[in-house]
Parts: C-alpha cells; structure tokens; sequence
C-alpha cells in the first residue's frame, strides 16, 4: 500500500487508516487481532484508537477497552514496529474523569494511561478528540452556538496544551500532534500558537468526511492545505449508510443501528439516517452500478481522489467486512465518475 507523511511530520503511515472504535463492542477480541493481522499483512499500517473506545454506544464499563485489545496485540512479538498508532484524549466526558475537561496536566496522565493500556512506549499520534469550545461536528452544524470561552481563554488552554505535548514528544512518548472535530478557525488558532511557542506543528486534523458529509470541502481544506495538514477521514461510509444495509427500513442484526437501538437508542446514526439521506444513498449506488462498481469501494476510493491530503479511516465489524473493503483498494474512479459524483452531490448536498 502507499505510504504517505502526516502533515509536516516525520510520521509516516499508508494511506488507508483501519479504525479500531467497535474492538471490545461490536467486535470481539478474537476478530479485532484477525482484523489486525490482516491489515498488516496488506500494508494498512496505520492504526487508529481513542481512550474513550469503543463506541456505539460509549459506556463506562467499556471505556478503555479498544486500546486494551489493541495493546494485546501490538505486545506480541515484532507487531509494535509494523504499525503506527494513533488515539486521541477526549473531551468533557461524564465516563471519563467525571467530565473534567482536559488541560495540560491532565494530557500528561492521559497519555501514560494510553500508553499503559496499549502496552507500548510510544504513540505516533496523538490527538485532541474534540475541542474544548465546542465543535459543529456530530450533527451539531444546524444549530451551532460558537458563543463561549473568551479568545484570550482559548489561547492560553492552547498553551498549555501544547507545553504539556511538547514535553511528552521530547520524552519519545509522541511522535506527532494532531486535532479533532476542529474548525478552520480553531485550526488556524493551534497552528499559530505552534509557530509562537515553539511548539509541535499540528500534523492531522481527524473530521468527518464521506460523500454525505462535505462540511470539510470549504474552509477546512483551504486551512490544511496551506498549514500542510493531513485530513484524516472518519466515516467515510457515513456509519454504514453508503454500504446500503439500511435502505428500505433495514435494520442488520449487530449492525451499529441494531445495536444503538438494543441499548435503548435511536438507531439513527447519530443522526445520519435521514429520509434524504437514505434518498441519496440510493442515487450514488444507482451511478456505482452504472460505471460497474462497488458503492463501498468507490465511497472509499472517491476519497484519495479529493484535492488535499486526505487518508480515509475505514472500520468494520468483523474480518468479512474488512475483506470486502479491502477487495476494492487501489482501484481509482475516473474522472467522468468523479464529475458525475460532484452533480450528484449538488442534488443531495448536506442530507443529515
């Protein structure tokens, strides 16, 4: 698989992320290290976890539990030099230090936590899983209230963050710093704190990002592209929506709806399983089939093909999903696909 740099980096990884949220929920033991040993097999290096994993739906017993799994198999012998990883540190969360939000201090226990619980001594990522002033992503883009934190208080949190990762990369725990759910501002503002302070360059921005969800096309890729910031992109099946299992009121057994909904959720996706974008769903499968493709391989490959730095995290339940997307990897869409996705796009822009 191709390898590609982070940013402005020395961290280099492949250009397909494997996203572990669903080890220790959806995915049990057993299938997450087949999952891993696969992905290494194939080159897919790049490996990416959080503290507050996994998800779907996050709950206190099971905090931590991904990057256990995780740390299980990068201790087996000669797995920790195959891969990179990345995790990030949550935000205010009431399942994780009674929802105290993170600080430098804080950051510094955070990440021997990490390490600890992956079982190594270093993290060639790290990241802030969602900024303290609050974040657009998550659906909240419809009524978003960026009223808060005064600019001086969000400055001198950057500061302090920084300090403390400084440390922690000059201590060889990290290797790279990079965001979450940010925005071209917040971006912007972390960016410049790096250049003052002489602090780590921000090397990654983690957003969502599909052919659903094209919030990042905007002022987002303008800011990354000239701070050379990598996008990492999480689902890029929109949650499972562009493989097609929920059209016409489906609802898959162990599928991450079912399970929302089995511990008394919604089962929407967080939001994402709209009519219009169930709507949209079936008119990008329609184009896939007319150009003879894999709606899940050209949801992922459509994405390499996008005007910036851009490596899509995939995820999936179990090995079979895995191989399915694999199935798909290096193939690119032409550019007359790629202008008949843009139109499509125009008629179902922003579906949830």
């Amino acid at each position: 698989m191709k390898r590609v740099t982070l940013g402005g980096s020395d961290v280099e990884v492949s250009e397909i992320c494997l996203g572990t949220m669903t080890f220790g929920n959806q995915t049990d033991e057993a299938d997450a290290h087949a999952q891993l040993d696969r992905a290494a097999a194939i080159g897919m290096t790049f490996l990416d976890c959080a503290e507050m994993y996994p998800v779907n739906p996050v709950r206190a017993e099971t905090v931590g539990k991904s990057e256990e799994i995780l740390g299980r198999w990068l201790a087996r012998p000669g797995n920790r030099n195959r891969v990179e990883i990345a995790t990030k540190i949550t935000g205010p969360n009431q399942n994780l230090r009674d929802g105290k939000p993170y600080d430098g201090a804080i950051i510094r226990q955070a990440i021997d936590n990490s390490l600890s619980r992956l079982q190594t001594d270093r993290i060639d990522l790290y990241q802030l899983h969602w900024p303290l002033r609050g974040t657009w992503a998550f659906r909240r883009n419809w009524d978003f209230d960026s009223t808060g934190r005064s600019k001086q208080q969000v400055l001198d949190h950057m500061a302090d963050v920084l300090e403390a990762v400084t440390g922690a990369i000059g201590a060889g725990k990290l290797r790279a710093f990079g965001l979450s759910n940010e925005t071209a501002w917040g971006l912007t503002r972390w960016c410049d704190m790096a250049e003052r302070t002489g602090g780590p360059r921000v090397a990654s921005i983690q957003n969502e990002y599909s052919l659903l969800y094209r919030l990042y096309d905007t002022d987002l890729a303008e800011t990354a592209n000239a701070e050379e910031v990598t996008l990492l992109a999480y689902s890029p099946l929109a949650a499972g929506l562009l493989s097609g299992k929920y059209q016409d009121g489906a609802m898959p057994e162990g599928s991450r709806a079912a399970v929302d909904r089995a511990h008394g959720g919604p089962g929407l996706l967080g939001g994402r399983k709209t009519e219009r974008a169930l709507e949209a769903v079936s008119a990008y499968h329609e184009l896939a089939a007319e150009h003879g493709w894999d709606p899940v391989h050209l949801a992922v490959a459509w994405q390499l093909t996008r005007p910036f730095r851009n490596i899509p995290i995939i995820g999936a339940t179990n090995l079979e999903q895995l191989e399915h997307g694999i199935a798909g990897f290096g193939k690119t869409p032409s550019e007359e696909l790629r202008k008949a996705i843009d139109d499509l796009h125009r008629q179902h822009g922003l579906p949830y």
